[in-house]
Order: C-alpha cells, then sequence, then structure tokens
C-alpha cells in the first residue's frame, strides 16, 4: 500500500456502497478526506482484498443518515481520485421495471436516464469542458463483473437501462408504467450524477444492481414499501458482496478503456487531484 503527499494510503480501486451495504473490508486505514465540495458522505476506509489496496465508502454514511438527494456525490468521487483510486465498483439497490427481472436478480446495466432534479451534477462550472457520456460505464468493468459471475456460478443479467429518480418517495404507478413503455429495466435514487461526475474525473464506473422490488408498475407488483426493499436487499446482500470482491480480485492492474482518456485534449478550470 503507498502514500500520497500527505500521508494519506492509496487505493487505485474503490467500492462505493449503497442502501445496506455500509461496510465490506476489514480496513487498516480510515482516512478523512476533505475536497473543494465539502466532506464526502463518510470517512473512506482502505482494506485490501487479494493482496492490492481497496477504498470503501458508504454512499448514505455508515449510519444512512444521507437520503439519495442530500449526498455530496461531488465530494465522494473527488475524495476517492485524491487517494489514487482510477476504478469505481458500485453496488445499489434497485426496482424492477421488467417482470422477468424479479427480487434477487443481479443486474450490470450498459445504460442511465437522468430523471432527478436540482442535484449538483458537474465539476465544470466554468469552461467548455463537455464530456462523452454516451456509454455511462465502464465497459471493461462490466465485463470483470460478468466474468467474475460467470466463473462463480452467479447468474448476472448483462445489460439494461437504469433509470435515476430523485426520491426520496417511490414512484406512482402512472411514472413506473411509463418507464417501462419506454423499455427501460431498472429503477433507481443514486445512480446518476454519480456515474457522470466519475466520467468527469476521468474514472471507470461500473454499477452492480441487486433488484429488491418490482416497481409499481409492474403488473405482479403491488407498490413498493421501504421494509420490502430492505428486506430483500438483506436476504442477497452476501450475494452481492461476494461478487464485488470477486471482481476486484480479477480487475487488470493497467486501464485501457476509453474512461481513461475521457479528458484528453480539453482544456480543464482546475487541476485534477
Amino acid at each position: 500500500m503507498h502514500e500520497r503527499p500527505g500521508g494519506n494510503p492509496t487505493a487505485d480501486i474503490a467500492i462505493i456502497g449503497g442502501s445496506g451495504f455500509y461496510e465490506l473490508l476489514e480496513p487498516t486505514h480510515r482516512v478523512e478526506v476533505t475536497t473543494p465540495y465539502g466532506p464526502p458522505s463518510d470517512a473512506v476506509t482502505i482494506g485490501t482484498v487479494g493482496g492490492r489496496a481497496v477504498a470503501f465508502l458508504p454512499r448514505h454514511g455508515a449510519t444512512h443518515a444521507l437520503p439519495a438527494h442530500r449526498i455530496n456525490y461531488r465530494a465522494n468521487l473527488w475524495a476517492l481520485r485524491s487517494l489514487g483510486v482510477r476504478r469505481i465498483l458500485a453496488p445499489c439497490a434497485v426496482g424492477s421495471l421488467r417482470d422477468d427481472l424479479g427480487p434477487g436478480s443481479v443486474v450490470v446495466p450498459d445504460q442511465l436516464v437522468d430523471r432527478t432534479m436540482g442535484r449538483a451534477q458537474t465539476f465544470y462550472d466554468h469552461g467548455a469542458v463537455h464530456v462523452s457520456f454516451a456509454d455511462p460505464y465502464c465497459e471493461t468493468g462490466r465485463t470483470a463483473v460478468l466474468k467474475a459471475a460467470s466463473e462463480s456460478g452467479e447468474e448476472v443479467h448483462d445489460g439494461g437501462v437504469m433509470v435515476v429518480v430523485e426520491g426520496p418517495r417511490f414512484s406512482t404507478r402512472a411514472e413506473s408504467r411509463w418507464f417501462a413503455s419506454a423499455g427501460w429495466s431498472l429503477v433507481n435514487m443514486t445512480g446518476h450524477p454519480e456515474a457522470a461526475l466519475a466520467r468527469e474525473l476521468a474514472l471507470c464506473y461500473t454499477s452492480v444492481a441487486l433488484v429488491t422490488d418490482y416497481d409499481a408498475g409492474v403488473a405482479r407488483g403491488e407498490g413498493v414499501s421501504q421494509q420490502e426493499v430492505f428486506r430483500a436487499f438483506s436476504a442477497n446482500v452476501r450475494r452481492l458482496k461476494d461478487l464485488v470482491l470477486r471482481t476486484v480480485r480479477s480487475m487488470e492492474s493497467e486501464r485501457e478503456c476509453a474512461c481513461s482518456t475521457a479528458l484528453d485534449g480539453m482544456e480543464l478550470p482546475f487541476e485534477l487531484p
């Protein structure tokens, strides 16, 4: 494990844990990070997985004090990059918009639709910095998750569109049916601007989604409750953790994906950490 100037340990891979995913690693370091955007959701813990340093940040804080619309996404992503992180795995809870994706299904989405409102969603408030976001998730990261799942016998669904809503309320039936009619697969509250901010820092970002419920508009659904979501996540979180850790162990050290060159040729209004 290396250290950056100032004495903080570094890690090239990070896991941002979502609902019910408040700890993962046996930490060797706990790092309080300051950023130009305020404090991140919690301290970053750094441990080792397969001999490599891995950072972990609970998206909602260690006690789930932060609802999705109050998370300081910019601080979270900036803090991780400042610790040397270049790859992010982002497990999350989602509702299903498809009858064939029932509770307990694990999906590696390949597209995202933003339906949030009022969130700070860019680092670039000055200058002309327009980052490509046509494919919001790292293809190399997606491949690594799918390979790890195949090798372990875990059934994982390859691809799907995740629509991100503002929250904290769940969707109305009309909204849910609208999302499903557009061909979208999953609904979530935290995937944006997290993925976009990662791209703006030239980070690889891969979402790994665990279905906890049928959303309100799916024929088999009867509406979504918080208790239902937390119960389903708790029942399946061990599978998700095992898959994420298997993926970390198998990821290559060098990046050769488009994420790493997302900012090439651009004049940035500040120096990246």
